[in-house]
């Protein structure tokens, strides 16, 4: 699994506005960067969490910044009307705002953004809000440590939607919208192939966190494409007639033969059992007309679910069983019909030469 091992982040910019000592360090990007040195230097003397907080600022970032951006003046501060017009601001800080903006703005400065060496897409862009929104939402700031742990879970989850849309666009090649239905077990083979694909996909983008930390996310993206799977099987066998014919030939089963048990029962005179297949007949028959009427009308269709799921257990459950029973027991008789038949017809030819 391909990890990252570089810095996560391309560049941090601080903006300190107000700055009213310029005897100190000037103003503009030169003064900054000798004011921003002289503040992130680590010192032994120095609180442990002051010189950890440090040593991840310079461990997240590429490039380090700093500008100090004078006041804007009095005016600004202390009017109660002051609309933003220029006459009332500061030349200093016009002049020093006119040097700030295009080292922001420029269209040299407007990279693409890289997190852990990799460009950021719309879609990656989306899992890191979500992540960030996460840390932001206490009332404290979050130490820099947190950060990069929101980032590599951010980056693994963009990493798993990627491999995951990956593998439904495939899917939905071989088997989605208008595709004609495909056998269950070229179903599963094809799934497999893709499965494996997606992982191996997710396995090759660079990522955060280290070994463990990634194949949780991993996981994570086998249990997703599973469920997906899932529901690709469903559609799938939603094209199949028979599938789609078998709770109505289910019930209609079920009606036969209560039908007929109940005509040999009351026969011999077991009549409360007569009646009690007739009973059974007739919830199927209700079953099958209230089954019939929410396919057609798409109404109650809580109702259609439970007949369909009460009918697919009698299928597992009873019919299958004794269909596969009476069908292996055919074979059976079959195959042995046919060897006796082919002991007689030697024995016969035997008898014949003899006679011969």
């Amino acid at each position: 699994m391909e990890e990252v091992y570089q810095k996560p982040f391309q560049t941090l910019m601080f903006l300190i506005r107000d700055w009213s000592y310029p005897y100190e360090h000037r103003y503009g990007l030169e003064g900054g960067r000798k004011f921003l040195e002289k503040r992130l230097q680590v010192k032994q003397n120095q609180h442990e969490e002051l010189q950890n907080v440090r040593k991840h600022i310079h461990s997240c970032f590429s490039n380090l910044g700093c500008f100090l951006l004078p006041h804007p003046g009095l005016k600004v501060a202390t009017n109660p009307s002051f609309d933003g017009r220029l006459i009332d601001i500061d030349e200093d800080f016009k002049k020093e705002l006119q040097n700030l903006v295009p080292l922001l703005l420029a269209p040299g400065k407007l990279v693409e953004k890289e997190i852990g060496g990799s460009k950021v897409t719309c879609r990656d862009l989306v899992e890191y809000f979500k992540a960030y929104i996460k840390i932001y939402q206490g009332e404290e700031l979050p130490h820099p440590k947190s950060m990069l742990q929101a980032t590599a879970e951010a980056n693994n989850l963009a990493a798993v939607a990627v491999s995951k849309d990956t593998y439904s666009k495939s899917m939905e090649q071989i088997c989605g919208g208008d595709k004609p239905y495909i056998a269950p077990s070229d179903l599963e083979r094809k799934h497999q192939d893709l499965k494996e694909s997606s992982i191996k996909q997710f396995r090759s983008v660079k990522k955060m966190g280290g070994e463990e930390f990634c194949h949780r996310y991993q996981d994570q993206l086998e249990v997703e494409i599973e469920e997906i799977y899932a529901n690709f099987v469903k559609h799938n066998d939603g094209k199949n007639i028979f599938y789609a014919a078998r709770t109505p030939a289910t019930l209609f089963a079920v009606m036969f033969a209560m039908y007929i048990i109940s005509g040999l029962t009351g026969f011999i005179g077991l009549n409360s059992i007569a009646s009690l297949c007739n009973l059974i007949m007739g919830v199927a028959l209700l079953s099958l007309c209230t089954w019939a009427y929410v396919k057609y009308s798409g109404e109650f269709r809580e109702i259609g679910t439970i007949i369909d799921q009460v009918a697919e257990t009698l299928w597992e459950q009873v019919l299958k069983p004794l269909s596969d029973n009476l069908m292996e027991d055919n074979i059976k008789q079959t195959m042995r019909n046919s060897i006796k038949a082919g002991l007689t017809e030697q024995v016969s030819q035997h008898a014949r030469l003899k006679t011969d």
